[in-house]
């Protein structure tokens, strides 16, 4: 047993039996899903009642469809701009690096207004939004998902934090 099972099995044997074992269901769905880091993100949630595993389940989906989806086959043929350009001779590869760094940004802009609660441009107004863990049955939590542009960077799926992006 190495030291990071070690510190693991301690920290779950000074838990209630109960939060043992959701401690034990996070871990094990963190690592279906294929994250590194399974272990300290099920214990975030469970000693800080972080919605790890909804802030992870939605970066990961942001970047596989809204900023990886323009290396599949097909989707920069769905933009007619691109198609002309790729008619013209251009580079499929630096298209598909341009699409990829475009949506990125996108995305972060959304997510980093979705955390900052409301317009900061427009001051004195009542109107804000939060973005929240939602259940199986679709009802709120009561969860935040919080601080989403701070780790949108480290969710790429290529484990290289965006690096590619802007080659």
């Amino acid at each position: 047993m190495d030291d990071a099972e070690k510190t693991w099995q301690s920290w779950l044997s000074e838990l209630a039996p109960s939060k043992r074992i959701a401690a034990g269901l996070l871990r094990a769905q963190f690592e279906a899903l294929g994250t590194a880091d399974a272990s300290d993100r099920a214990r975030s949630e469970i000693d800080q009642n972080q919605p790890e595993l909804a802030r992870f389940m939605l970066l990961r989906s942001l970047w596989r469809d809204a900023i990886d989806g323009w290396a599949c086959p097909g989707a920069l043929e769905q933009v007619a701009a691109a198609r002309r350009l790729l008619d013209a001779g251009a580079d499929r590869n630096d298209l598909v690096l341009l699409a990829r760094a475009v949506a990125y940004e996108a995305v972060f802009v959304a997510v980093d207004e979705l955390d900052c609660g409301g317009d900061v441009n427009v001051p004195g107004t009542d109107v804000g939004w939060v973005v929240m863990e939602a259940s199986d049955d679709g009802s709120s939590t009561g969860r935040p998902l919080a601080g989403l542009h701070e780790d949108l960077l480290t969710m790429d799926p290529s484990g290289r934090d965006g690096a590619d992006l802007w080659r």
